[in-house]
């Protein structure tokens, strides 16, 4: 059996925008204290492996944890980012007044973003990478260190979800789910774990 934990990044300095595969957004201050948080958290689970996208974000994430265990982190092109095309770098207020946008946040499973990805590909492309790991380490314990999207998809994929209910996944910063894989099938072990209760907002 093989135990993939799913990180996400701790909070960045993006703000209120889209970046992307963007580079140069690094961990806010808040960011680098939920990333000391999950490497202290973390520190007693033994890893085979610790993996993260290309981001900075994502790697600085990893390294926190990395560190508790004296392992390196590597680096896996294909867990990055959504490719947010035409999204890249507006700002939310701004994707507000697109159409396609608010169909994206309905329609998942059949949007195109402009000149960027629909979330098959992201899918396929996670899943892919994960059954890989999975190969190399059957009896393993392994850190996948990403983004919220691509763990929605995995999430969604070993759930047998459809695809248009994935925004039902709430995958906060510095979040950990686990899903464990064997040959009779996958179980979901825990989703968007922070170690916290969230304080809840009302809508309107």
């Amino acid at each position: 059996m093989t135990t993939f934990y799913l990180i996400r990044h701790g909070n960045t300095t993006a703000g209120s925008m889209i970046s992307g595969r963007n580079r140069g957004y690094h961990l806010s201050e808040n960011g680098q204290n939920q990333a000391k948080r999950l490497g202290e958290r973390l520190a007693n689970t033994h890893f085979d492996a610790i993996y993260c996208s290309p981001l900075e974000r994502t790697m600085e994430t990893a390294k926190a944890i990395a560190e508790k265990h004296n392992m390196e982190v590597q680096i896996l092109e294909k867990i990055i980012e959504v490719d947010f095309g035409d999204w890249t770098g507006k700002s939310f207020d701004e994707l507000e007044s697109i159409q396609k946008w608010k169909l994206f946040h309905t329609f998942r499973s059949g949007t195109r973003i402009p000149n960027g990805e629909n979330m098959l590909e992201i899918q396929t492309r996670m899943i892919n990478e994960m059954e890989g790991i999975y190969n190399k380490f059957p009896d393993g314990t392994v850190a996948i260190v990403s983004h919220g999207d691509p763990i929605r998809t995995v999430i969604t994929y070993y759930a047998g979800m459809p695809m248009d209910f994935m925004l039902r996944l709430n995958i906060s910063t510095a979040s950990i789910s686990i899903i464990t894989v064997d040959p009779w099938g996958a179980q979901i072990q825990c989703i968007n774990d922070t170690d916290e209760i969230p304080e809840l907002k009302k809508k309107g």
